[in-house]
């Protein structure tokens, strides 16, 4: 091949598709030097020779401009001439065409119509637009932008139509939801269709006793024209609005962009499914059911309607006629419910729908059809006795069942009667809030009984009042005597022990706040040791609620107060009768030495090395004499401990596969009276360090050379995550085998497949290295047996040949195999004899 032909053998040319070139023609491309000294002319063949010439000293030219829209590559064969022979060639030369905006847009219609009902949801598509451009559709060159150019008519200077720039969709805007409006026409009820018969009926209904022939009448004619001209509406010839639509390439961005109009006729019409609620209906209603409360209508004149309610309530006495109307069958009760949702369903014969769902809420109006309630049967007041006049003392509950906030529900208060006297309280009339018309004295009356009238526009309803007169707290709590001596109480003393009673009494009114006592340990019991026990009529039992310790507090000096719950009287105060004090004694008791901690878990790495620190123990004895430690219950003897310090340590090694967790007792014990001690159980939780290598499950396993199958081998680690698996299995040397092949199958086993097959019975050692999760692993030896085998697929083995053992099982499936294996043999034998062919193949199995 010439050096000409190397060079252009592949070349690819780029030449713009643009009018631009008309100007230059003929508008040389390139030029072909060929290396032959011969050569006086070119020759162009193949799909593009039409379009693109060559001269003789080699120049490529066109001698008319490209373009991309009908071909966007020529492919052109050149060949080089001596006198009319080719001496060099074909070099095939590719030329692509590359696009340039030369090619506007265009709709696939010059105009486009549409119906669109009254209320249209914003954003609902109307109807779509579409354009295309003859350009490169990879290119922006025929990437569309469509816009809205103006609306015909535009009366009040707002856009009822929106146009989506990338899909073209048209619908309406949010203004336009609301201000479309559909020409007026004439309704018709379901089954009176749109006959003349039926426009003169209706006309009928809105012009009686007319006297004038339909044909002659002004007024129906201009009906009837009018209602024609709906009926057969053209949205090219009469359409509500006109959209003037544009459509521009370069994505709309540039002012270099072309572009393309077109026209939608857009018609208006009445939309018919119009929601009617929400819908009042009042309770109670005194009237002969059915009635009918709204109605719907259709858009689809053959309609069938279906009602159905929204919550699921026993109770829907609702209704829907054939012609939308929703009925109600029997009265509401608005404290049984305050508001039905219907769903009203417009669908066709076969149970498709023509209309979306409609949502009608029907809201029950309340009448005053409910009494006002008393709070309580008898409403029980108190106020303390000696209380300045207008003391607040209460407010009535009362309540009604009619709808609040509304005149039904609003009550009023007023006292009817009072016993005794008759002018010692007053009542707030809108709020039923009582207070005192006078200071109030036990000496005059303990209880005060009241009836009160609640009243609403319609009803009244009498309550009960009780009001206590409360003793003011004008007497002091006394101590039968203020000082209660000495008492000695031992260390071990239990908890709950009762250590005296005192006794307190108040001369106030009893069974009152005033007279009820308390008792308060006020002094000497910082730790909190004691507590009074009282059941409020003046007797207290001082009780041990925590144990008493000796070396802390040996002696506590305690001061106990009476008071009473209610405040006393302004200017009267607290004295010393009100407080006695007494004294408590703790005696030692020779005490078992105290852990200073409660619980005792140790958690510590497995490999912790022999002397190494798992816990120092700390205990004291209360009175201080000496201890010492001891440790029980070390099964494995993994542990000591020190004595003298309580130091434990590890004795020994500490492994994790052997036990995870394990207990021991630690005792503290006084030295000189070893009895007394205390025992603690410590937990000790063993933590795994990776000291485990994995393991082949099994190290032997044998192929069948008449039927191979790969060979599953198993790991398993002692260690647990993240120590254990996954494993990754490869050959001992890391490098891969030319007979053999190992893929992992999942984190705990791998494929061993035999690549190519022994020429004879052979055992192969392959050294595999089985790595955990941390890395670690050690080569190991795995012995893979090829051997020919029986029917029943296992190893023959000769009689003496005992090179690769087995189990037991294995073994006795070997000698049933070989005996099978020997009576089929002897049987070919007589039967007939064949000779086999042997090729000696590659025996190396080392890897």
């Amino acid at each position: 091949m010439t050096p000409m032909v190397h060079l252009l053998l592949l070349l690819l040319l780029l030449v713009l598709d643009d009018p631009w070139l008309l100007s230059l023609l003929p508008y040389p491309i390139y030029q072909f030097i060929s290396s032959h000294p011969n050569v006086n002319g070119f020759r162009l063949n193949g799909e593009g020779a039409q379009v693109v010439m060559i001269s003789d000293d080699g120049w490529l030219y066109l001698d008319e401009p490209l373009d991309w829209a009908k071909d966007d590559h020529y492919v052109i064969g050149v060949e080089a001439l001596t006198d009319s022979v080719v001496v060099e060639g074909p070099v095939f030369v590719t030329i692509n065409v590359l696009d340039v905006n030369n090619n506007a847009p265009f709709f696939n219609q010059t105009d486009y119509t549409a119906m669109v009902k009254e209320n249209n949801p914003a954003g609902v598509p109307i109807v779509r637009v579409f354009a295309s451009d003859l350009d490169d559709p990879e290119t922006p060159n025929a990437h569309l932008s469509y816009s809205l150019v103006s609306q015909i008519p535009n009366r009040h200077n707002k856009l009822l139509f929106q146009i989506d720039p990338v899909t073209g969709v048209i619908s309406t805007t949010e203004e336009g939801e609301k201000m479309l409006k559909a020409r007026e026409a004439i309704l018709y009820s379901r089954g009176e269709g749109h006959s003349t018969d039926a426009l003169q009926r209706k006309f009928e209904e809105f012009c009686p006793a007319q006297s004038i022939p339909y044909e002659q009448n002004p007024f129906y004619m201009c009906v009837e024209r009018a209602e024609m001209r709906r009926k057969n509406i053209d949205p090219l010839e009469d359409p509500d609005f006109t959209l003037i639509v544009r459509v521009q390439d370069l994505g709309g961005a540039s002012g270099n962009a072309l572009s393309g109009n077109t026209k939608v006729h857009i018609v208006v019409q009445p939309n018919l499914w119009i929601n009617p609620g929400p819908v009042t209906v009042r309770e109670h209603l005194d009237i002969s059911y059915p009635i009918v409360i709204t109605k719907v209508q259709s858009n689809e004149p053959s309609a069938v309607y279906r009602l159905v309610q929204k919550e699921r309530e026993l109770k829907f006495p609702f209704s829907i006629t054939t012609e939308g109307e929703i009925q109600l069958m029997e009265e509401l009760d608005r404290e049984e419910k305050d508001m039905y949702i219907l769903v009203v369903l417009a669908e066709d014969g076969h149970g498709n729908e023509v209309d979306p769902p409609m949502e009608i809420h029907v809201v029950v109006e309340d009448v005053n059809d409910n009494p006002p309630v008393c709070g309580e049967e008898e409403s029980v007041f108190e106020v303390q006795e000696d209380e300045p006049m207008g003391s607040q003392i209460g407010t009535l509950l009362a309540h009604d069942a009619d709808e609040p906030g509304t005149g039904n529900a609003m009550l009023t208060f007023e006292i009817l009667s009072q016993h005794p006297d008759t002018n010692t309280f007053t009542m707030d009339g809108p709020t039923g809030q009582m207070q005192t018309m006078r200071v109030l004295q036990r000496k005059d009356a303990t209880e005060y009984h009241l009836t009160v009238r609640v009243s609403d526009p319609d009803f009244t309803t009498q309550c009960r009042v009780t009001i206590k007169v409360i003793d003011i707290n004008n007497e002091l709590p006394l101590f039968e005597k203020n000082d209660y001596g000495s008492h000695t109480l031992a260390e071990d003393t239990p908890v709950g022990h009762t250590v005296l009673t005192l006794k307190a009494t108040d001369a106030d009114d009893p069974g009152s706040g005033s007279s009820r006592i308390e008792f308060h340990i006020s002094a000497g019991n910082d730790d909190e040791v004691f507590a009074i026990e009282t059941d409020g009529d003046g007797e207290g039992r001082l009780v041990v609620v925590k144990p008493l310790d000796f070396e802390t507090t040996p002696l506590h000096e305690l001061k106990i107060d009476a008071r009473n719950p209610e405040p006393l009287m302004k200017g009267l105060e607290y004295g010393s009768d009100s407080s006695a004090s007494l004294s408590v004694s703790v005696t030692d008791v020779d005490e078992a030495p105290e852990f200073s901690l409660d619980t005792l878990d140790v958690a510590v790495f497995e490999n912790i090395s022999k002397g190494g620190v798992l816990l120092k123990v700390e205990a004291k004895d209360p009175e201080g004499k000496e201890i010492g430690f001891k440790l029980d219950g070390d099964a494995h003897g993994w542990l000591q401990i020190d004595a003298a310090t309580g130091e434990i340590t590890a004795k020994g090694k500490l492994d994790r596969e052997t036990a995870e967790t394990f207990e021991v007792t630690v005792t503290a014990f006084e030295k000189a009276n070893p009895e007394k001690s205390t025992e603690h159980v410590m937990s000790v939780r063993l933590l795994d360090v990776n000291d485990n290598t994995p393991k082949l499950v099994e190290s032997q396993a044998f192929i069948c050379v008449q039927k191979p199958q790969p060979v599953i081998i198993r790991a398993q680690d002692a260690d647990e995550d993240p120590f254990a698996g996954p494993f990754t299995f490869t050959f001992g040397n890391g490098k891969k085998s030319h007979n053999w092949d190992l893929v992992a199958v999942d984190g705990t086993s791998a494929k061993l497949t035999m690549k190519k097959k022994p020429s004879e019975d052979k055992t192969f050692s392959l050294p595999i290295t089985v790595k955990d999760n941390a890395g670690l692993g050690v080569p190991q030896s795995f012995e893979v047996r090829v051997c020919n085998c029986t029917e029943l697929g296992y190893c023959y083995t000769a009689p003496g040949d005992h090179g690769f053992k087995y189990g037991m099982g294995a073994t006795i499936g070997i000698l049933a195999g070989t005996l099978i294996f020997i009576i089929a043999v002897n049987q070919a034998k007589k039967t007939n004899k064949k000779k086999a062919t042997v090729v000696e193949g590659d025996t190396d199995a080392m890897l």
